[in-house]
């Protein structure tokens, strides 16, 4: 739990967004280093780590991506501001008054998203959350000149500045990169846990690509692998708070991981979710099961792939997703591990 605990502080803090990944890759390399049979690393980025079971032709793909959302530069203008738009699905309402870190060539360069004041907002404009693209980030500068010498460019990437923690020392975490940090998190521990373990399946543990931009990273490390059975770690929607009802959000935090039935891009195999909850109830891991009408992960892509493949999902339930203030608990982390190593550890054929 320790090891998990300091995964998700330390993965969480990196600078990663999509198409950005490299920071993200460098550490999750560094934390399996010497825990993997072997290593590789596609085009887009993607990171293979292999671990050999007795059975090479029985093949297991553990996906999580590695990208988080942010923004990107648009334009400077004479004044000195910066503007920018979405890399990833926003809520809008999400982003005024936060303070945000632009990734220059110089170094990290930090600014405050600004607006009109309360005071001469109109009464219709106080109905409607503002744009994005009407946003804009306050640098500290006074001209166009004094930004660009700050090394900020237009393409430049930018995430919230946010340091992650664990609410009041408790087991509640709070992050600006929880999705998909989590699934890093998670991933990363399974691979480490079952590096001395006797096994059947080949696992290749993948940190996926550019998921938030249209899972593309997913489905050419689908092709690459070409698994018997694949699954993605996600963090998924949670609910159990003010405004939410129950019948819309079932799954919660602290009450187990989520094994996916079905979600926006993916009907999950009925052989496969059978299975994991077998393995589940047999070793009595907590878990709840995850009916998700929209929203998709990597394992859309991944199922697609190739002549298809028996895809399934483990998901971390999630508060506030795409937000800077995105949370899960500690056990649901440690639940997902432990799932996907007793699956792994009691696959001895194909499904």
């Amino acid at each position: 739990m320790e090891s998990l605990k300091r995964l998700m502080l330390e993965l969480d803090q990196i600078f990663g967004v999509s198409g950005d990944e490299g920071r993200v890759a460098a550490y999750i390399k560094e934390e399996l280093s010497g825990k993997a049979d072997d290593f590789f690393e596609d085009p887009l980025g993607g990171q293979y780590y292999i671990k050999k079971g007795s059975n090479p032709d029985l093949k297991v793909m553990l996906a999580a991506h590695m990208d988080e959302i942010g923004f990107i530069v648009t334009h400077i203008d004479e004044k000195g501001f910066v503007y920018f738009g979405p890399v990833g699905f926003h809520d809008s309402r999400m982003v005024i008054d936060q303070v945000l870190t632009i990734d220059t060539f110089k170094g990290f360069v930090n600014g405050v998203t600004g607006s009109k004041p309360a005071h001469i907002v109109s009464a219709e404009e106080e109905k409607k959350a503002i744009p994005i693209e009407k946003l804009h980030l306050d640098v500290g500068t006074d001209s166009y000149n004094e930004t660009l010498e700050l090394g900020v460019r237009v393409g430049d990437y930018i995430t919230f500045d946010r340091k992650g923690q664990y609410l009041n020392n408790g087991k509640f975490f709070t992050g600006k990169a929880v999705d998909n940090r989590a699934g890093c998190a998670v991933m990363v521990e399974v691979m480490k846990r079952l590096a001395n373990k006797q096994i059947v399946p080949t696992v290749y543990g993948v940190a996926t690509a550019q998921e938030e931009v249209g899972i593309r990273g997913a489905g050419p490390a689908g092709f690459i692998v070409q698994p018997d059975i694949a699954l993605a770690i996600d963090v998924t929607l949670a609910g159990g708070t003010p405004g939410i009802e129950d019948k819309d959000l079932r799954v919660q935090l602290g009450k187990g991981t989520a094994i996916v039935i079905y979600d926006g891009g993916l009907a999950v195999p009925k052989k496969l979710s059978k299975k994991l909850i077998e393995v589940a109830e047999k070793e009595n891991i907590p878990y709840q099961r995850e009916v998700l009408l929209k929203g998709a992960t990597d394992g859309k892509a991944i199922s697609l792939s190739g002549k298809g493949v028996v895809t399934g999902g483990v998901s971390i339930p999630s508060r506030y997703i795409h937000s800077a203030v995105g949370m899960i608990h500690l056990d649901d982390l440690e639940n997902s591990v432990q799932l996907i190593v007793s699956f792994i550890e009691n696959l001895t054929d194909k499904l």
